[in-house]
């Protein structure tokens, strides 16, 4: 079997896959999460009517309960603090947490809808408009991200929550200082504010601060042991000093955390391929593209990871796959290449895909010139060609049998005319035979009345003639001796 498996996409995601609140798909960069329904509560001079704060609670209580299962019913819920809603206009937090859980239900434009309703109903609810900012921040509003959280800042000056996230956004455009500066501000204001010690923990990294990067996810990890983002982020700094196994072990303690986490189920992943534990990896790779279905990147890992285990055709389909998500992943037509190479002995497609996957990576120029896919090529085509002249020495091979068969049969014949003897009839397979597929009749005598001509014996001396007068062969008569 064919083990060797070079060339998986260089990543499925980010390297450091933490956001400023929740978690990522392994396709798109960090984003935040929505505030969880279960912390924010009527509070304020406005009175709430019993049977409204009693809908509340129950709300509530479904959703802790449904917390602790890890199953949520979202539909269940919006239900119940729909009627809690209904049961008092004035109740915004009813409405708020209606907007998180349209958002989680993936319906944006219904969740600013009851974002928006819960602050005109109650301008001091913060965590609305730090909602609202979040969804500008994801959908690329920058600008408009930056003007909600300054403006959370004005009213609510000691808002440690505003602070981290903004930091975040100066972080992602490589303002380092900045982004450090509003953390510690953060954190001067919530001790234990995870979000800002996630930005730390990122600017750090990409400084290349392991150290400090490590001594900060230390400290958040013991601030909150269930966060799986910060066992990741252990287990990245953990990578990048070398430390495989305990990388491991982050990875799985953030996937005890949330069995879905998809940053620890793409890092076990590609662990389990580099160490070609390729049904360990087929097991990671499954439960990422059942996150995301349309991971181009995951179905050709998973093509590998069945590869791997001599699943050529099922290999084949995820790269076909891939291909149909995302035709310009180069890795796609290069995986697919190695199993038409190496082993369906179809060297001619191969050497076009991997020429494919030079184009698409950017032309020989890009690539570096040590690039196993150079000598794959070089394999391949070797390959080609020893097919091409192998081909034509079979041709050649039998052209010459043909021409010894014709020259032997023009050598007997010329045998057989020298010794005046009928030349050898054509060395034929079959007797020959009519149209109608039955042998041909012998040819009868003409109707004259004559017999045909006695045979003359091949090679023997002429018959004497008869003799003159000859008497019949008569006992009694005489016989005439006379000349």
């Amino acid at each position: 079997m064919n083990r060797t498996h070079p060339f998986r996409p260089a990543l499925l995601l980010a390297t450091l896959a933490l956001s400023a609140v929740g978690c990522t798909s392994s396709q798109t960069a960090a984003k935040p999460a929505a505030t969880k329904p279960a912390t924010v509560a009527p509070t304020g001079p406005v009175a709430i009517s019993n049977r409204a704060m009693l809908l509340f609670d129950d709300a509530v209580k479904s959703f802790d309960a449904q917390k602790k299962a890890k199953a949520f019913d979202y539909p269940s819920l919006e239900r119940k603090f729909k009627a809690a809603a209904e049961a008092d206009q004035n109740l915004a937090e009813a409405e708020y947490n209606l907007g998180v859980i349209a958002e989680r239900m993936g319906k944006p434009d219904e969740a600013r809808a009851h974002y928006q309703a819960a602050l005109t109903k109650k301008p001091s609810l913060r965590q609305a408009s730090d909602n609202l900012a979040i969804m500008r921040q994801n959908s690329g509003d920058v600008a408009g991200a930056v003007a909600l959280y300054q403006d959370v800042l004005a009213r609510y000056p000691d808002d440690a929550g505003s602070r981290a996230r903004l930091a975040e956004i100066y972080r992602q455009n490589n303002d380092h200082d900045k982004a450090m500066e509003l953390s510690r501000a953060a954190l001067m204001r919530d001790p234990q504010n995870t979000n800002a010690l996630k930005v730390m923990i990122r600017s750090y990294l990409e400084r290349k601060q392991l150290a400090m990067a490590k001594l900060v996810a230390l400290r958040a990890v013991k601030l909150d042991a269930t966060d799986p983002e910060l066992h990741h982020a252990v287990g990245l700094i953990l990578q990048k000093e070398g430390d495989t196994a305990g990388a491991r072990l982050q990875f799985k303690s953030a996937l005890e955390a949330k069995a879905d986490y998809v940053p620890s189920h793409v890092a076990l992943a590609q662990l389990a391929l580099d160490a070609e534990d390729f049904p360990g990896a087929e097991e990671h790779l499954r439960r990422i593209l059942q996150s995301d279905g349309k991971n181009a990147a995951a179905h050709v890992d998973l093509g590998i990871a069945l590869k791997g285990q001599g699943q050529y055709d099922k290999a084949m389909q995820e790269y076909d796959e891939a291909e149909k998500l995302n035709p310009e992943l180069g890795a796609t037509y290069l995986n697919r290449g190695i199993i038409l190479h190496k082993v369906k002995d179809a060297p001619e497609r191969a050497v076009e895909l991997y020429r494919k996957y030079v184009a698409l990576a950017g032309g020989e120029v890009a690539l570096n010139a040590e690039s196993p896919v150079f000598g794959l090529m070089r394999e391949a085509e070797s390959i080609v060609q020893a097919k091409r002249e192998a081909k034509a020495a079979e041709e050649q091979a039998k052209q010459m049998e043909a021409l010894q068969v014709q020259q032997q049969a023009a050598m007997k014949a010329e045998e057989a005319k020298q010794k005046g003897q009928q030349p050898p009839a054509p060395n034929t397979a079959a007797t020959p035979v009519s149209g109608d597929g039955t042998a041909p009749k012998a040819t009868p005598a003409a109707a004259t009345g004559a017999q045909p001509a006695a045979a003359t014996p091949a090679g023997g001396p002429p018959a004497a003639p008869a003799q003159k007068n000859a008497a019949p062969a008569d006992a009694d008569e005489p016989a005439d001796d006379l000349l």
